[in-house]
């Protein structure tokens, strides 16, 4: 098997986003939907557009950087309110939680692209989302939702991993290529334990102390049970936030947002460390289901 040059990989994608004709971006800043809003506004200029939440479970300053990030890469944002937190089923938090959340999100892009741009004479033909290959091997039970949306992938139909969006960021020179993973803050409460604002506002705040107190770029505040905070950072990050001074200060400032325990992880960040007490049949049904699509 041949290995594609930076340049194999952009003109492949490009190609797959023509083909789509006016493009609807999901976008939240993050690399992988950075990559793929360039690529649509070079594919599509002029008939394509990015579309972001403005929801509680987004980290506080995210839609402020997606202004910035769509002005940089020439494409309209459109900020949009979703209403997953009116679900049942969003609020339950059981494992399937990133479904209601994408559902309500592709639903409420769906029906802005008929009530307004379809007014203007400028409606999508189709909604993409930054998905890459790594994706398809966790659970995410948030592509199902992309495909009861028909929301298209073109970073996988281009087979392009993780790795890949990031050599393609840095090849167009977007300042995201080195970004880290942030997902919604819903994903730091602990399944089973009920989502709410006040829960995802307590994690957003604790995050944000973190990495501006001790210069942190990637971490976790996972929100358990009876109101315990369970902080995840690099390994060696750990004798940074656990000598006696440090100690005090993150327990002082967590407590005073309203969690009652405070803990460092010494097995260090994880991304999906949450997935790990999900029932072993949830997960097993997500690879079967991963397996045949």
């Amino acid at each position: 098997m041949s290995i594609r040059t930076v340049e194999q990989k952009r003109d492949e994608l490009l190609e797959i986003l023509r083909a789509y004709g006016r493009v609807g971006v999901a976008f939240s800043a993050g690399v992988d939907s950075t990559v793929v809003a360039k690529a649509a506004a070079l594919a599509a200029p002029g008939e394509a557009v990015a579309l972001i939440a403005d929801s509680p479970s987004v980290p506080k300053g995210t839609v402020e950087e997606a202004r910035d990030l769509a002005e940089l890469i020439g494409l309209p944002l459109v900020v949009l309110s979703t209403t997953e937190f009116e679900k049942d089923q969003y609020r339950a938090n059981s494992g399937n939680r990133c479904f209601h959340c994408k559902d309500t999100l592709y639903s409420t892009i769906t029906a802005y692209n008929a009530a307004e741009l379809n007014r203007r004479g400028v409606d999508l033909d189709v909604i993409v989302n930054g998905t890459n290959t790594d994706d398809l091997g966790d659970y995410r039970p948030g592509l199902q939702a992309a495909a009861d949306h028909s929301v298209r992938s073109p970073l996988v139909e281009a087979g392009l991993n993780k790795a890949d969006v990031r050599e393609l960021a840095a090849h167009w020179q977007l300042p995201v290529w080195n970004k880290p993973a942030s997902p919604c803050l819903s994903s730091r409460i602990a399944h089973g334990l009920e989502v709410t604002i006040e829960r995802v506002r307590r994690v957003d705040d604790a995050e944000r102390f973190l990495k501006e107190r001790f210069g942190l770029v990637e971490l976790r505040v996972r929100h358990e049970f009876n109101d315990l905070a369970r902080i995840e950072v690099p390994r060696e990050a750990i004798d940074a936030l656990s000598d006696a001074a440090a100690r005090d200060e993150i327990v002082d400032r967590l407590e005073s947002l309203g969690f009652r325990y405070v803990t460092i992880d010494l097995a260090g960040f994880r991304s999906g460390s949450m997935n790990a007490v999900l029932p072993l049949n949830v997960l097993e049904d997500h690879r079967q289901a991963d397996s045949t699509a």
